[in-house]
């Protein structure tokens, strides 16, 4: 997958490494510079996204979203380097998701990065998506060693570092959780701006009953289509009302969207600060590290917060720039393996929609 190349970090102690990261393994096509600089900090440059929005109701699908990054491509890595004040020329390594996600939309994001790297002479870096959730993550937050919750729209995992590599300690065996809530949201009719997810939350703020879901943790795992599957169910029992005036009390018959939301998110959320809090107890850590579009969610970090402060640790998250997929978080994670001596052979700048987490070789982690 990547070859070594022989030049190392500290034969340029005077000048910044810098990359261009970009990222569009789905909906959202992102493309970001990072520089590192000689005394050791790291300086984002710019960090611009655009994102592919369909009608209420409806996903995105592979080649519509293929076809949303190829139109807005150009126009975003322009802005990218015009908000960094640098040309394409001054970078060091042009960074590309390599996986997971899918197909159409990673293949488009792969040849745009190797259309550049031919123009200006510049290395390849195919970087794991996930991986790259996480570097952004311990970058703005500066935590050390976390128990890092990993929950997007194509992937729920709970993982630690060990030995150069990011274990999984456990995952979801069937959806994962971003992609439960945007399948309800689409079956409740919510809008998809600016993102489904988001307007779930919002809704969830306004329900009064907590409804009986499944509650199906396996060990370490969780499985959350059943939970999707029961929630929806609601939708057409006779007490369901789509327009019922005001907040419902606890003795109310009627059940309304927001009832519904509030105890997926409840229900689902409990399921992932508990096998985290196994997680925490299994290898002796007090940090948590939320990462990924769902890791916005403020009621999400409310939850593990308060498991976390029980266990007298603490919880860190970013706000939407960083933990929603974008260019500089490929950026970040791709000029730190390309600082060990890496790159991505023109021969093997290729994608893929499988790329587990723990098949990364961490080489910049001791």
């Amino acid at each position: 997958m990547v070859t070594r190349r022989r030049k190392g970090p500290l034969e340029r102690p005077d000048r910044p490494y810098v990359a261009l990261g970009l990222e569009g393994s789905a909906n959202k096509l992102g493309a970001g510079v990072i520089a590192h600089l000689p005394d050791g900090s790291t300086k984002v440059l710019s960090n611009v996204r655009h994102t592919y929005v369909t009608p209420p109701g409806e996903g995105f699908l592979p080649r519509d979203t293929a076809q949303h990054h190829r139109d807005w491509a150009l126009k975003v890595i322009q802005d990218a380097f015009k908000q960094a004040s640098l040309r394409p020329q001054d970078i060091d390594c042009i960074c590309y998701t390599k996986g997971p996600g899918m197909g159409a939309p990673l293949h488009t994001v792969a040849l745009v990065a190797r259309t550049l790297a031919l123009l200006y002479g510049k290395p390849l870096i195919g970087v794991n998506h996930c991986v790259g959730h996480i570097e952004m993550g311990r970058l703005i937050t500066g935590a050390q060693n976390p128990v890092v919750l990993y929950v997007s729209g194509g992937n729920t995992q709970v993982i630690a570092y060990s030995r150069q590599r990011y274990r999984i300690f456990g995952e979801t065996l069937d959806i994962a959780v971003g992609n439960c809530l945007d399948r309800f949201a689409r079956v409740i009719g919510l809008s998809n701006d600016p993102s489904p997810g988001y307007n779930i939350e919002q809704e969830a703020k306004k329900g009064t009953q907590l409804l009986s879901l499944p509650y199906a943790t396996k060990g370490m795992d969780v499985s959350l289509s059943g939970i999707l599957t029961a929630v929806e169910a609601y939708t057409a029992d006779p007490r369901f009302k789509t327009n019922a005036a005001g907040p419902q009390d606890e003795t109310s018959d009627i059940i309304t969207p927001a009832d519904l939301c509030f105890s997926l998110q409840e229900t689902v959320f409990a399921m992932l600060v508990e096998i985290t809090e196994r997680a925490m107890a299994h290898i002796g850590s007090k940090e948590v590290l939320i990462v990924g579009g769902v890791g916005c969610n403020e009621r999400l970090q409310e939850m593990m917060g308060v498991m976390a402060s029980e266990r007298r640790g603490n919880v860190f998250a970013t706000d939407d720039r960083f933990c929603i997929d974008n260019g500089l978080m490929i950026a970040q994670a791709g000029l730190l393996s390309y600082r060990t001596g890496f790159q991505t052979s023109f021969e093997e700048s290729t994608c893929t929609q499988r790329f587990r987490t723990d098949e990364v070789h961490v080489a910049w982690r001791r």
